[in-house]
Formats: structure tokens, C-alpha cells, sequence
């Protein structure tokens, strides 16, 4: 990442490069090493090391800030690789004086490498292919996807800079920004690729960042949404973007209901049971039609638009158990949320055992497959063929999200 900044084709006396690094680990003499190269072949770059670790990501970004002499600030995580053409292309978007930050779609460096990042590449292309495209076209809200934008500075510093009380400050200075009234560009002809998550326990731990910033930065910026003088098209559709991860619950509500139905036919007469299959249809729909809000090919080559939708029922599998306990968490602060999210996993690590939110995530949805083959078991009893499939998938999608969290574990276990 660090050396396909240096190669962005810009003036090098018109690009200073920064490398934001709160590492612990082996990483640091790495990156070091590479900035030093850089330097010696003339490249304006820096490491940058921090004290401590305040405000995690958001904490970085306004640290480095402080000291960055740039009006435009590109920001990358440490997976994505810019291509060369990124500043030229998203640099003329900026001669509106009202833009304030233009985002590029994501591609996927490691798409084939299985099951779980083809499924994970589909739902982001669904993101930015879909939503992010029919959002711009719109003039809704859009967000900055933490990465692989570029922002006026002004646009930053006016909006009340980085804020680390939620676990997306890429969400919340998003919505402080637009609400202050900046306009955001998204350019769907830029593709910035970036590696998936290529293990279920991080996968996992990914999502359940995302649902609770999300939350999060719901509770913190939907009062100033309603009370903003916008149309109720824009402020209803910003309060769905921000609440989408409320799908999680709901989800997991449609899913235990589901043998409550399947188990009524020789209790109740034929009129109740369509009522309830009907509630049960409408009350599913919410979560299908939402949950792809939630979700932060290397070439510029677009994918097809059937493969964003192929891999859907599982999607609607992934995690639920485990990501429904983000957005229902009392706690809001991102500090201390993230901090003992670290601690739990440190420690479990010096066990030996997987960290305690993927034990969790393991047991539960392995669980919830046991519940889904009882219901597919009466569904067959009560001649429900209908809901068979459905039931397989949901089955499947629970037994493999739980197995593969705990697969490291059950490997270790075995080699002892």
C-alpha cells in the first residue's frame, strides 16, 4: 500500500504521503523499512507513530492531520492498492467548491480465493454497484467507506474534524459533513482493489464493528437529521442507511418464528396459518431488503450485476447470531468497546482459543442450524415442501458460519 501511493501520478512536489502507524507487532520495522526506501529515491513520505493509541483509526487520521500541508486528503487502510490514476481521477470532481469528498468503488484482490470472499466481494458490489450508484444518482446521503476517498480538508476541518465515540468515524463525519452542507461524490468508474477477509473469525469481527458503529452513529447524528431542513424523502432514507443494521434483530426474530409457523398447521385452521405465514412474509422482508445497507475484482472491469445477488441466501445467513448483539449493545463508547474487544481477544490467544465473540459466534449459529433442522424435519412432516428449500439453505448458511468460526480452534485442539 505504501508504495502504490508513492506511485499515484501526481507532481512529487505537489503529494505528501503519510503513514499512519499505532502497529505493536513486527509490522512497524516493515513499514519503516519501506518508508526509508522511498525516501532515499526522494519520495515526500513519513512515518508517523503516535504516543499511544487515543481514538484508534479516528484518533490517527486527526493526528496526522494536524500536521499534513495538503488541501486534499486521500485516505487508504492498509489492504487497498491505488492505482496510479487515482488522484487524476477524482482530483477534477473537487473544482465544484461545494464537493467535499469523492469516493471510489472497492475491488477485491483475493475474490476467488473461497467461498466466504466471493460471497463477501458479492455483497460489496452490491454496496457501491447498487446503493452507493442509485444514492448519488438521487442526491441522497452517501457515505465515505473509511477508504479509498478523497476529502477536502476544509470539508474535514469544518464539520468538526475525526471523532473516535463511535467505532465508524468514517459514517459519522459522512452525515456531520452533508448535514453541514457539503456535497459527496461517488465515482463508479474507479476501482481501488483491496484484500477480503479471508477467515470467518475476522469476517465476523468485521461485521460486528460495522453493525455496532452504525448504531452508533445513529444514535448520535439522527437528531440533528430531523431537525435539518431537508425533505422528508432525504431525511427518511438517511434514517434507514443509518439503522440498516437493525436488520440483524429483526432477522433473528423471522428466523426463531419460523418453527412457530411451521408448527401451527395441525393447531390452527387454515385461515390463521396464512395470516401468520403472510405477518411472517412481510415481517422477513425488512431484513432481506436491508441487510445488504450494512456491508465497509482487481481490475477496473465492473463485475456482473447477477453475481452481486447471487450468493444472497447465505448472505442472509452470515453471522446473525453473533452480529445481532452490535447494534443491541448498551455500550456506545468506540474506545472502551474496542479496547476490551483487544484485551478478550489478547487473552484468549494466550489460551489458546479462539477469542470470545467468535466462540460465541460459533456455538450460535451452529445452534441455530440445529433449530432450522428441527424445522425442516416438521416442515417435511406437515407436507410444508415448499419451505424446504428455504429451510436447507438456512440450515447450511448457520451450520457453516458456526463451523468455520471454530474450525481454528478444533485444528489446534486435534494437533495437540
Amino acid at each position: 500500500m505504501i508504495e502504490a501511493a508513492a506511485a499515484l501520478d501526481w507532481p512529487a512536489d505537489r503529494l505528501e504521503i503519510q503513514v499512519l502507524d499505532d502497529s505493536s507487532d513486527e509490522t512497524v520495522t516493515i513499514a519503516a523499512a519501506t518508508v526509508a526506501r522511498l525516501r532515499a529515491r526522494g519520495v515526500d513520505v513519513t512515518h508517523v507513530r503516535r504516543g499511544g493509541r487515543e481514538g484508534f483509526k479516528a484518533g490517527a487520521l486527526a493526528h496526522g492531520l494536524a500536521f499534513a500541508r495538503g488541501s486534499l486528503v486521500a485516505v487508504f487502510d492498509a489492504d487497498f492498492v491505488p492505482p496510479p490514476e487515482f488522484l487524476r481521477a477524482l482530483v477534477p470532481h473537487f473544482a465544484d467548491p461545494a464537493v467535499g469528498m469523492a469516493q471510489a468503488r472497492w475491488g477485491h484482490l483475493n475474490r476467488g480465493a473461497s467461498a466466504l470472499t466471493e460471497a463477501q466481494a458479492a455483497m460489496l458490489d452490491a454496496h457501491f454497484r447498487l446503493e452507493h450508484a442509485a444514492r448519488a444518482h438521487g442526491g441522497l446521503f452517501l457515505n465515505f467507506n473509511g477508504t479509498a476517498g478523497l476529502w477536502r480538508r476544509a470539508c474535514i476541518e469544518s464539520a468538526g474534524g475525526w471523532s473516535h465515540d463511535t467505532l465508524t468515524e468514517d459514517l459519522d463525519l459522512s452525515y456531520r459533513a452533508q448535514l453541514a452542507g457539503w456535497r459527496f461524490v461517488y465515482d463508479d468508474a474507479l476501482v481501488v482493489p483491496a484484500e477480503l477477509p479471508s477467515d470467518m473469525r475476522a469476517f465476523l469481527s468485521q461485521q460486528r464493528r460495522w453493525a455496532k458503529g452504525s448504531i452508533q452513529t445513529a444514535r448520535k447524528v439522527l437528531p440533528a437529521l430531523f431537525a435539518a431542513p431537508l425533505s422528508a424523502r432525504h431525511k427518511w432514507e438517511g434514517a434507514l442507511h443509518l439503522t440498516a443494521n437493525a436488520a440483524y434483530p429483526l432477522l433473528l426474530a423471522l428466523s426463531l418464528a419460523l418453527p412457530v409457523v411451521l408448527g401451527a398447521p395441525p393447531v390452527l385452521g387454515p385461515v390463521p396459518v396464512w395470516a401468520l405465514q403472510v405477518a411472517l412474509l412481510l415481517a422477513g422482508s425488512c431484513p432481506w431488503r436491508r441487510s445488504s445497507h450494512a456491508r465497509r475484482p482487481g481490475s477496473a472491469r465492473a463485475p456482473r450485476p447477477s453475481r452481486a445477488a447471487s450468493p444472497r441466501p447465505w448472505c442472509c445467513a452470515r453471522g446473525c447470531a453473533s452480529t445481532t448483539r452490535a447494534p443491541c449493545s448498551k455500550d456506545s463508547r468506540a474506545r472502551s468497546a474496542t479496547g476490551s474487544a483487544r484485551r478478550r481477544r489478547g487473552s484468549a490467544a494466550r489460551a489458546g482459543a479462539p477469542p470470545r465473540d467468535a466462540r460465541f459466534a460459533g456455538r450460535s449459529e451452529l445452534a441455530l442450524a440445529a433449530l432450522f433442522t428441527v424445522a425442516f424435519a416438521l416442515a417435511a412432516a406437515h407436507g410444508e415442501t415448499r419451505a424446504l428449500p428455504f429451510l436447507a439453505v438456512l440450515v447450511a448458511g448457520f451450520a457453516w458460519v458456526g463451523a468455520a468460526a471454530l474450525a481454528p480452534a478444533l485444528r489446534r485442539e486435534a494437533t495437540r
